[in-house]
């Protein structure tokens, strides 16, 4: 498979279709709706799923999908057939002549039968049309109920409710205290009391005054950084208690950066120690070449951003992309993929493309959309993410070293037009799918997959080895049950509470989550209930 593009395909530049021009040129204009009316993490746009829903299925399952006597409800019951996306495709497809329902293969091709079955289960989920942007007015309210699940039972308690709308990360430290990102504003420090800190000095985002004068908005309604990042991950180098090395994520805004000397932004590596409540001693770890930062809007700094350390002394950091495909199956560009660098920067002997003419020496792997979380899996020694895909194709990914994760020349979803991921004609790569690595785990329908850890603690034995995931747009928080390599269950812990946009477990083995809302973002922690201990069950 070619994963070399030609320099001559660029960013609405010459040698890209018209019709890749459309989804791009569709996906910045939604972008500036996005940003500008409540944020998103992904390309949002009106599908037109639900026009075909209302077209050939509400006469009979009701425009709500609510039943209507001649067809059954489609929500709140149990389907016969299954829910699955493939089981809807598969019952539209064939239909049940015995029931009264005709097959659609005729009148809808393999796009359409698809996209029809990510809307309805879209709908089953809560999350109806992609296009029906919500902005919450309520302030976040955080239950004290009981928690029931098939292992523990849980409730949450609030360790702070000071924390800007705009969080992305957080770092609980062994002395009690935690360390939390906000986009817009730099790195503070929730201390043992629940107060909080003032921005470290040294740790204030750079934002560009381009990208800050988009919609003339103060910084508490900043728009950019609703999708895009500015500081990022934070992360505890694994020798923290010896070291002090803190590690930070930020994306980096540069004026004469990019090519022709343009301002230009890209994402960025520092660590730096605390003293005395002072960011002190900061030094990059990582930058990518001036000439391949961004120099639009559409800078996709906020497609990964994360950091994870394996048990070997190396760190690796997320560069996700979502507007410039051009760039991430190029293996000279730094976006769209997985980067390993020891803890100081230097680049390992032994990485996959270390000998490979003209690529990035630091990638791990590529073929990265957004990947939103990433962890190292101590158990078996493997790096995992979380990956973000468009509509539907949200994914689970098992990182083995030189691996292609497709995007954008495959997805197990489809398009915001709801057209199939399929740019690798566009580009000039041909490729087949054994070529593509597979997800361990496909969440379709999207639920805007987030951050995850493995549990390792005792606070909640019999999750032990189990993966505990967020949601973004699907504001849930989801437990996978592993066996090996494989997903066996997937359960949800808890529903439609709010944005879980980081989960990290403290030294103790405390579950702490990070909520984000539009009033007021908190951090809170799991908290299990004493039962009679039952054995683990997958």
């Amino acid at each position: 498979m070619a994963v070399r593009v030609s320099s001559s395909i660029g960013f609405f530049g010459d040698g890209v279709s018209t019709e890749t021009n459309w989804v791009v040129a569709s996906t910045l204009s939604v972008l500036v709706i996005c940003v500008i009316v409540s944020g998103c993490d992904s390309e949002i746009q009106d599908s037109g799923f639900s026009e075909t829903y209302q077209e050939y299925c509400a006469s009979c399952h009701g425009e709500e999908l609510q039943g209507t006597g001649i067809g059954p409800s489609l929500v709140d019951v149990i389907l016969k057939h299954g829910d699955t996306v493939e089981e809807l495709r598969l019952s539209i497809e064939k239909g049940f002549p015995d029931g009264g329902m005709p097959a659609w293969s005729r009148s809808l091709d393999d796009g359409m039968l698809h996209g029809l079955a990510i809307y309805i289960a879209d709908v089953r989920e809560g999350r109806g049309d992609y296009f029906d942007f919500q902005v919450v007015d309520e302030e976040l309210s955080v239950p004290s109920n009981i928690f029931t699940s098939d292992e523990h039972d849980f409730y949450l308690e609030v360790v702070s409710d000071q924390i800007h709308k705009h969080p992305f990360s957080i770092a609980p430290m062994h002395d009690g205290r935690i360390l939390v990102t906000e986009k817009t504003r730099g790195l503070k420090i929730i201390r043992k009391d629940g107060s909080v800190s003032d921005v470290l000095q040294g740790t204030e985002p750079n934002i560009s005054e381009f990208l800050e004068s988009l919609s003339g908005l103060d910084d508490e309604d900043q728009p950019y950084v609703t999708t895009n990042g500015s500081l990022m991950d934070v992360a505890l180098h694994p020798d923290f208690t010896n070291n002090g090395w803190i590690y930070l994520h930020l994306s980096d805004n540069c004026d004469s950066c990019a090519l022709a000397g343009e301002s230009g932004t890209m994402n960025k590596l520092v660590r730096g120690q605390l003293k005395d409540e002072r960011w002190v001693e900061e030094e990059v770890v990582w930058q990518a070449s001036p000439e391949d930062y961004y120099t639009d809007l559409t800078a996709d700094q906020g497609a990964g951003g994360r950091i994870a350390f394996d048990e070997e002394g190396f760190v690796y950091i997320s560069l996700g992309i979502r507007h410039y495909y051009e760039r991430v199956q190029d293996l000279s560009y730094p976006d769209g993929k997985i980067h390993r660098i020891h803890d100081d920067g230097q680049i390992p002997t032994d990485n996959p493309f270390i000998d490979v003419e003209g690529a990035e020496k630091t990638i791990w792997t590529y073929g990265h959309r957004s990947p939103q979380g990433l962890e190292y899996r101590k158990e078996t020694n493997q790096l995992w993410s979380t990956e973000m895909g468009p509509r539907g194709g949200d994914e689970l990914n098992l990182l083995l070293p030189g691996k292609n994760f497709g995007w954008p020349l495959y997805s197990k979803g489809l398009n915001y037009n709801m057209t199939p991921v399929s740019f690798g004609k566009q580009l000039g790569i041909e490729f087949t799918l054994d070529e593509i690595q597979q997800p361990v785990y496909d969440f379709t329908p999207s639920p805007a997959i987030a951050s995850f850890i493995f549990y390792e603690g005792d606070s909640f034995s019999r999750w032990q080895g189990d993966i505990i995931v967020g949601s973004l747009a699907g504001s849930n928080l989801y437990r996978l049950v592993l066996d090996g390599d494989q997903v066996v269950k997937k359960e949800t812990l808890i529903s439609r509470l709010a944005r879980f946009r980081d989960i990290e477990m403290g030294p103790d083995g405390t579950i702490f989550v990070l909520l984000e809302h539009t009033k007021g973002s908190k951090i809170a922690k799991l908290v299990p209930e004493d039962r009679t201990a039952i054995p683990k069950t997958l």
